[in-house]
């Protein structure tokens, strides 16, 4: 039976792809960083569920060793957990930017460092990035989340080179707006992070904390979106690259390709 690790399993994407490939009859190892979260995964039915903070490198081993210690192979690791902090780059300072590192890039690629020698051992595996729209494309008041999946796709581009000789195959996933907790934990970040008060854009950060609690996003899809296309990408014997998951990525992707940059940034300020 195939099998595969996610990581950021509490909410959202993670717990709803962690479902579906479960009833797929793909064997799951669903991890959270919260131990209310791993048991309430347990409660669900995922026997195997493990705590996992992605920023500790021993909790992330020690995921692996009892992975392998029951099954004796990964299949596929999705590094899935991460969040998103808003705020505009001057008023996010160094310690802010680098907590968002902490999860979403380092974390990633500590995951991701560890995981290969195993698979590189079994002469196999997928490795899928959760990237974003915001990986391809960049908007106000995002700088840390933007950079932060920016870095995703530089480091797996390369790392895609670097495996060319190998079965091992990265994939991006270039995910939209989704159906899930993201957008309060993103506002909950800019209350507790950025000293809206004092800021030069004090008054676009009311305005758009108001307007996220009444505006209904364009082309937002359900999470089963992006747990179909893992599904997909188990079951290639070559994955692609990349997936585009919504409307929004592949529009916005289109447009960057087509459109100099100073016509980009006029069409990328009017989007919230």
């Amino acid at each position: 039976m195939t099998n595969i690790v996610i990581t950021g399993c509490s909410t959202g994407i993670g717990l709803e792809t962690a479902k579906y490939l479960q009833d797929k009859f793909i064997k799951v190892y669903p991890t959270a960083r919260d131990t209310k979260d791993v048991e309430m995964l347990k409660a669900l039915g995922f026997e195997h569920a493990m705590q996992l903070d992605v920023r500790h490198p021993d909790e992330i081993t020690a995921v692996i060793n009892k992975v392998l210690e029951l099954d004796g192979k990964i299949d596929v690791w999705f590094n899935n957990a991460g969040y998103g902090q808003p705020g505009a780059v001057e008023d996010i300072t160094v310690p802010v930017l680098r907590e968002q590192f902490e999860t979403n890039v380092f974390g990633l690629h500590e995951c991701t460092r560890q995981i290969i020698p195993v698979m590189r051992k079994q002469g196999y595996g997928k490795i899928i990035q959760h990237s974003s729209v915001l990986g391809i494309i960049s908007l106000f008041g995002r700088g840390a989340y933007n950079a932060s999946k920016y870095a995703i796709e530089g480091l797996t581009d390369t790392l895609r080179l670097e495996l060319q000789d190998t079965n091992i195959y990265p994939v991006l996933l270039n995910t939209g707006p989704i159906i899930s907790h993201f957008r309060q934990t993103a506002v909950e970040k800019l209350a507790e992070n950025v000293d809206i008060e004092h800021s030069v854009f004090k008054e676009k950060y009311h305005r758009s904390l108001k307007e996220r609690t009444q505006q209904k996003v364009p082309f937002k899809e359900g999470p089963e979106s992006v747990a179909a296309v893992v599904h997909k990408i188990i079951l290639a014997d070559r994955p692609k690259p990349r997936y585009y998951i919504t409307k929004a990525t592949y529009l916005l992707g289109y447009i960057k390709r087509i459109l100099s940059t100073s016509y980009l940034d006029k069409l990328l300020m009017k989007i919230d």
